[in-house]
Protein backbone atom coordinates (compact mmCIF):
# COMPACT_ATOMS: atom_id res chain seq x y z
CA UNK A 1 0.00 0.00 0.00
CA UNK A 2 1.21 3.49 -0.87
CA UNK A 3 -0.29 6.71 0.40
CA UNK A 4 0.21 9.83 -1.69
CA UNK A 5 -0.32 13.43 -0.63
CA UNK A 6 -0.02 16.31 -3.06
CA UNK A 7 0.82 19.88 -2.13
CA UNK A 8 1.90 23.10 -3.79
CA UNK A 9 -1.20 24.03 -5.73
CA UNK A 10 -2.66 27.50 -5.73
CA UNK A 11 -3.58 30.55 -7.76
CA UNK A 12 -1.02 31.99 -10.18
CA UNK A 13 -1.09 34.44 -13.07
CA UNK A 14 -0.53 33.29 -16.62
CA UNK A 15 3.18 32.99 -17.31
CA UNK A 16 3.95 32.15 -13.71
CA UNK A 17 5.31 29.01 -12.10
CA UNK A 18 4.33 26.49 -9.47
CA UNK A 19 5.99 23.39 -8.08
CA UNK A 20 3.79 20.51 -7.00
CA UNK A 21 5.02 17.91 -4.56
CA UNK A 22 3.83 14.38 -3.97
CA UNK A 23 4.86 12.86 -0.65
CA UNK A 24 4.67 9.09 -0.49
CA UNK A 25 4.47 6.80 2.51
CA UNK A 26 4.06 3.10 2.85
CA UNK A 27 5.91 0.72 0.60
CA UNK A 28 9.14 1.61 -1.10
CA UNK A 29 8.49 4.66 -3.22
CA UNK A 30 11.45 3.95 -5.45
CA UNK A 31 9.76 0.76 -6.70
CA UNK A 32 6.96 2.71 -8.35
CA UNK A 33 6.61 4.69 -11.52
CA UNK A 34 5.20 8.07 -10.59
CA UNK A 35 2.78 10.00 -12.73
CA UNK A 36 0.94 13.28 -12.70
CA UNK A 37 -2.55 13.64 -14.11
CA UNK A 38 -5.02 16.50 -14.14
CA UNK A 39 -8.74 16.96 -14.42
CA UNK A 40 -10.36 20.22 -15.39
CA UNK A 41 -13.95 20.97 -14.46
CA UNK A 42 -16.30 19.03 -16.74
CA UNK A 43 -13.48 17.18 -18.48
CA UNK A 44 -11.95 13.75 -18.24
CA UNK A 45 -8.76 13.09 -16.32
CA UNK A 46 -5.74 13.46 -18.59
CA UNK A 47 -2.13 12.41 -18.44
CA UNK A 48 0.48 15.10 -17.76
CA UNK A 49 3.83 13.41 -17.10
CA UNK A 50 5.42 10.24 -15.76
CA UNK A 51 8.84 9.29 -14.45
CA UNK A 52 10.43 5.87 -14.13
CA UNK A 53 11.47 4.32 -10.84
CA UNK A 54 15.06 5.53 -11.06
CA UNK A 55 14.15 8.85 -12.61
CA UNK A 56 16.11 8.05 -15.73
CA UNK A 57 13.15 8.14 -18.09
CA UNK A 58 10.32 10.63 -18.42
CA UNK A 59 7.34 11.11 -20.70
CA UNK A 60 5.10 14.14 -21.15
CA UNK A 61 1.89 15.02 -22.83
CA UNK A 62 2.27 17.28 -25.83
CA UNK A 63 0.34 20.03 -24.07
CA UNK A 64 2.96 20.46 -21.33
CA UNK A 65 6.17 19.38 -23.07
CA UNK A 66 8.83 22.04 -22.73
CA UNK A 67 6.99 23.83 -19.92
CA UNK A 68 6.65 21.18 -17.19
CA UNK A 69 9.36 19.02 -15.64
CA UNK A 70 8.78 15.89 -13.60
CA UNK A 71 11.44 14.69 -11.19
CA UNK A 72 11.76 12.68 -8.03
CA UNK A 73 13.89 12.32 -4.92
CA UNK A 74 13.69 8.69 -3.83
CA UNK A 75 15.68 9.40 -0.68
CA UNK A 76 12.89 11.76 0.41
CA UNK A 77 10.05 9.59 -0.96
CA UNK A 78 8.83 12.60 -2.87
CA UNK A 79 7.99 13.38 -6.45
CA UNK A 80 7.66 16.78 -8.05
CA UNK A 81 6.13 18.57 -10.99
CA UNK A 82 7.73 21.89 -11.86
CA UNK A 83 5.30 23.93 -13.93
CA UNK A 84 6.56 26.98 -15.82
CA UNK A 85 4.94 29.32 -18.33
CA UNK A 86 1.53 28.41 -16.99
CA UNK A 87 -1.53 29.04 -19.10
CA UNK A 88 -5.20 29.40 -18.14
CA UNK A 89 -5.85 26.06 -19.83
CA UNK A 90 -3.58 24.42 -17.25
CA UNK A 91 -6.24 25.11 -14.62
CA UNK A 92 -7.27 21.78 -13.10
CA UNK A 93 -7.02 19.51 -10.10
CA UNK A 94 -3.65 17.80 -10.30
CA UNK A 95 -3.22 14.26 -9.04
CA UNK A 96 -0.10 12.22 -8.46
CA UNK A 97 -0.26 8.48 -8.88
CA UNK A 98 1.99 5.45 -8.47
CA UNK A 99 2.23 2.39 -10.70
CA UNK A 100 3.88 -0.81 -9.56
CA UNK A 101 4.30 -2.61 -12.91
CA UNK A 102 4.22 -0.13 -15.75
CA UNK A 103 5.90 2.98 -17.05
CA UNK A 104 2.92 4.49 -18.80
CA UNK A 105 0.66 7.47 -19.37
CA UNK A 106 -2.42 5.29 -19.09
CA UNK A 107 -4.24 6.06 -15.82
CA UNK A 108 -5.58 2.50 -15.71
CA UNK A 109 -2.01 1.31 -15.07
CA UNK A 110 -1.74 3.25 -11.83
CA UNK A 111 -2.52 1.53 -8.54
CA UNK A 112 -2.49 4.41 -6.07
CA UNK A 113 -3.74 7.98 -6.24
CA UNK A 114 -3.52 11.09 -4.13
CA UNK A 115 -6.47 13.35 -3.33
CA UNK A 116 -5.41 16.09 -5.69
CA UNK A 117 -4.38 19.72 -5.44
CA UNK A 118 -6.07 22.62 -7.24
CA UNK A 119 -4.09 24.72 -9.68
CA UNK A 120 -5.76 27.85 -11.00
CA UNK A 121 -4.12 30.04 -13.63
CA UNK A 122 -5.64 33.46 -14.16
CA UNK A 123 -5.39 35.33 -17.44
Amino acid sequence: QVQLVESGGGLVQAGGSLRLSCAASGRTFSSYTMGWFRQALGKEREFVAAISTSGGSTIYSDSVKGRFTIFRDNAKNTGYLQMNSLKPEDTAVYYCAAASLYFSGNPARYNYWGQGTQVTVSS
